[in-house]
């Protein structure tokens, strides 16, 4: 199959995304990651930018290892010297040089007729041939380009020794079916093509980077230039990990490989994530936390049947853990089912319909219950008609010295009261409780969440508590905090088995 190179720009375009700056350490740790995943070619920055920069592109250049190191500089003579130098050291260097082909670009910006261009562009790869035979060309805005123009600026940067041209769509205003006329343009009406790489850039400004780069290796580009997690200018890059996963789940399609190493997708995309504290969307493909997560019941009993019957990737082939069943509202009788298996319950089918019917009514309240939910459900569920322990607060203070007076019945009708102090007011409401009942329970955890918002929200306390070494879980809701805890507590007391 041909071979799609994969050139990784994150440390150079997406480091351009607004609120990002790694440090030197932080790039070379990326670097690294990179390397692991097996990119082509990794562009470690624009040294003539900053001194920071500088040193960053030299160290990725001299501390990693089979990628192509890349340095980007204008078509100007002092960035591709500062380019060069700091490349010195690369097993593999290459110098990407640039400058805008657009008639926007080339009246406002540069202020230079089309003639003074394509002379400065093909001025800037003779001398960086200087500093190595791996020389690529970008026509800034090519997609805004004319299209006549573009093949005579390639020609000719080629003839001056260009080993790559790249065809940015900087402004991500093309579509998948324009650009890959282009691209099929290009490759018919450029003579001197033998041997040279179209590479593209796409960015996401209409959403289409990664349809465009895909339309582009269809047409017959050899290189797509992209960014971990899609980060960049604006509205950011082609991603990577779409870029290439797509062109791996659809090999009978496109035609064509990478040498991805797949197994660090995941991994990459929670370092470049973590170091640039851009998270990533929950709904992100490939990589978001809700990509290989299923909540509707039938998605769920179909996942659990057969994997491929909702998911055309293997999660676990890009480093995941594997699908995610999310119980909740839309979630059916055979996910929750098999959710009690892997908690090791197994329950009559009588207890199980009233688990389920409990379970369905917190679902609509509380989205995305965890197995600590799971297993208090079911504890509550098992426990209905032998629950004997009822709270009552009747008063509860706060400060340095917290108190807590509780009125415990039994069966209904027997009133015990306690009062304690303590230095919390959750801590003298549990300690009052194990007055009054003389136990010695030791609270393992405690967790209080919101099921609805607004002032009235319904607030849920979950504890565990140990007895005799055994661990009880307990749940209460209320609007009040302190009685949800109170109910907790009783709550888990009242599975204690001698009772």
């Amino acid at each position: 199959m041909r071979k799609i190179k994969i050139f990784d720009t994150t440390l150079r375009d997406g480091e351009q995304t607004p609120g990002v700056s790694l440090t030197v350490e932080e790039k070379v740790e990326i670097a690294k990651q990179l390397a692991r995943l097996n990119v082509d070619v990794i562009e470690a920055g624009f040294p003539i930018s900053s001194p920071g920069e500088f040193e960053a592109v030299r160290r990725i250049a001299r501390e990693v290892e089979g990628p192509t190191i890349a340095a980007l500089a204008r078509a100007v003579k002092k960035d591709i010297d500062r380019a060069g130098e700091a490349l010195k050291d690369a097993e593999n260097k290459r110098i990407h040089t640039f400058i805008a082909t657009s008639p926007i670009h080339m009246k406002y910006k540069l202020r230079k007729s089309p003639e003074e261009v394509k002379k400065l562009a093909v001025e800037a790869v003779e001398y960086a041939t200087k500093y190595t035979d791996d020389i690529e060309f970008s026509a800034e805005d090519a997609t805004r380009s004319d299209w006549d123009f573009l093949v005579e600026v390639y020609e000719a940067v080629i003839e001056a020794g260009a080993t790559t041209i790249n065809v940015p769509d900087t402004v991500g205003y093309t579509t998948p079916e324009e650009f890959y006329e282009l691209i099929r343009y290009l490759k018919k009406n450029i003579p001197n093509l033998k041997d040279v790489t179209i590479s593209v850039h796409c960015h996401d400004d209409l959403g289409l980077a990664v349809a465009n780069s895909l339309s582009a290796i269809r047409a017959g580009a050899d290189q797509v230039e992209v960014t971990v997690n899609g980060i960049g200018e604006r509205a950011g890059n082609a991603a990577l990990e779409e870029v290439v996963v797509a062109l791996d789940t659809r090999k009978d399609f496109y035609k064509v490989e990478t040498g991805i190493n797949l197994s660090e997708i995941a991994r990459t995309s929670r370092l470049v994530a973590h170091l640039t504290g851009i998270e990533v969307p929950p709904n992100k493909a490939v990589v978001g936390a809700n990509a290989f997560a299923h909540e509707s019941g039938i998605h769920q009993d179909g996942v659990l049947k057969e994997r491929t019957t909702y998911e055309i990737i293997d999660p676990k082939k890009l480093g995941f853990s594997g699908s995610k069943i999310i119980l909740g509202k839309h979630s059916g009788r055979h996910a929750f089912r098999k959710k009690l298996e892997e908690l090791g319950y197994k329950l009559s089918e009588e207890e199980f319909e009233r688990t389920f019917a409990k379970f369905k009514e917190i679902a609509d309240r509380k989205k995305g219950l965890t197995d600590l939910d799971i297993e208090a459900i079911i504890q509550e569920e098992l426990g209905k008609g032998r629950e004997k322990y009822h709270v009552e607060v009747l008063h509860v203070t706060s400060g340095k010295i917290s108190t807590a007076t509780v009125r415990v019945y039994w069966n209904g009708s027997e009133k015990i009261e306690a009062s304690w102090s303590r230095n919390g007011p959750i801590d003298a409401l549990f300690s009052a409780i194990n007055k009054a009942l003389g136990l010695d329970c030791k609270l393992k955890e405690y967790r209080v969440t919101s099921v609805t918002s607004g002032r009235d929200a319904l607030g849920e306390v979950l504890v565990r508590v140990e007895h005799n070494g055994e661990i009880y879980v307990g749940r209460g809701l209320s609007t009040d905090i302190i009685e949800a805890s109170a109910q907790a507590y009783l709550n888990a007391i009242n599975r204690i088995r001698r009772w």
